[in-house]
């Protein structure tokens, strides 16, 4: 089975093919991330255009790295939800005209989905069923996930994605978009013990997450530092260590209480959050010491890529999905519970690069 995938869901243009026996053959990424950056964050009409230019030019190339004709493709996988509804309706009508010029069929997948599977795509990949933590710029989300498709919700954010969180205090701070790896970088200089930010919701039982009172107290901490225009280079890098360890505390504690709740021994941590150092280094710390598997994605598929949804498509067309009809569908808010599962087999042959 090979698939080529196509993610248009936001700020980033990612284009792979994938081959269930031979891995990831070739893919390539465009990032929006200086297009958008003056204005502090993802402008949804740039956004769009921009997909409009760079999808088939990446399209061609990845072909040709991938020493793929078009006859050779059993299918296109393209993102179809969530996401920016323009910036998803250009990866879906490029993917369904493609396919219907080639007379092989388009799939829509859930961006998330895409996410989660990814670290299947690793030389040891895990095991269904695992807990999964997606966690990105638009969601931080707790399920167990006990085949493609199945997958149980355990916990949400019940306001802003860790992401979302993250992108805010840079905003405070005046580090620009994006702002989860310009925290991250600032706060390597940080003290760790000079300022210490609550860990939401930790103290009740349950596996939600809330980071809009987190936001406020970093504001609180800025205002009390004489404002942003009054701090010192120290002065932020300390707020930015103690806003990052709150975020990485908050999400290994749920994480933890998941494991518990489960009774399972694998957890996959997805999304672009994931390739944050101190989140790796906390649950390795606190959960793996413990006996947990902690699975993670490399860290270029941490990020939005075309290759997870060639991936996650190539499982479910390999299961024998098929889309409905040749209208072009997307949804900008899409649960995940909704999907249907699928039998897969995933022997050895399917795993990745």
């Amino acid at each position: 089975m090979r698939v080529l995938g196509i993610e248009t869901s936001c700020d980033e243009t990612g284009v792979a093919v994938y081959d269930s026996r031979d891995g990831l053959l070739a893919e390539a990424l465009y990032s929006q991330v200086a297009l958008h950056e003056k204005w502090g964050g993802v402008v949804p009409e740039l956004a769009s255009r921009d997909h409009v230019q760079r999808l088939l030019p990446l399209v061609d190339q990845v072909l040709a790295e991938a020493r793929t004709a078009p006859e050779q493709l059993d299918g296109v996988a393209y993102t179809a939800g969530p996401g920016l509804a323009g910036a998803l309706l250009v990866g879906a009508c490029t993917a369904r005209s493609l396919a219907f010029g080639w007379g092989i069929p388009a799939l829509p997948v859930h961006h998330m989905e895409g996410h989660l599977l990814a670290p299947l795509l690793e030389e040891d990949p895990p095991a269904f069923p695992f807990v999964a933590l997606l966690v990105s710029g638009g969601h931080t989300l707790l399920l167990e996930a006990r085949g493609v498709g199945d997958y149980v919700p355990l916990g949400e954010s019940v306001d802003d994605a860790a992401g979302e969180a993250f992108d805010k205090a840079a905003k405070m701070l005046g580090l620009g978009y994006p702002g989860g790896p310009r925290i991250a970088a600032l706060a390597e200089r940080g003290d760790p013990g000079r300022f210490r930010f609550p860990r939401p919701m930790t103290d009740r039982p349950g596996l939600d997450f809330s980071f809009s009172g987190l936001k406020t107290y970093c504001l609180n901490t800025i205002a009390d530092c004489g404002g942003r225009e009054a701090l010192s280079e120290q002065d932020s890098a300390d707020i930015a260590r103690a806003f990052e360890e709150a975020v990485a505390d908050t999400l290994m504690i749920k994480c933890r209480r998941a494991m518990e709740q489960t009774g399972l021994e694998t957890l996959v941590i997805a999304g672009g959050v994931s390739a944050n150092k101190r989140l790796r280094a906390r649950l390795d710390q606190k959960l793996s010491s413990g006996g947990i598997r902690v699975c993670y994605p490399r860290l270029d598929l941490c990020t939005d890529n075309g290759a997870m949804i060639a991936f996650a498509g190539g499982l479910r067309l390999a299961a024998g999905e098929r889309p409905d009809d040749l209208a072009i569908h997307v949804r900008a808010r899409w649960p995940l519970a909704e999907l249907n599962p699928v039998a897969t087999d995933r022997p050895d042959e399917n795993r990745g690069a």
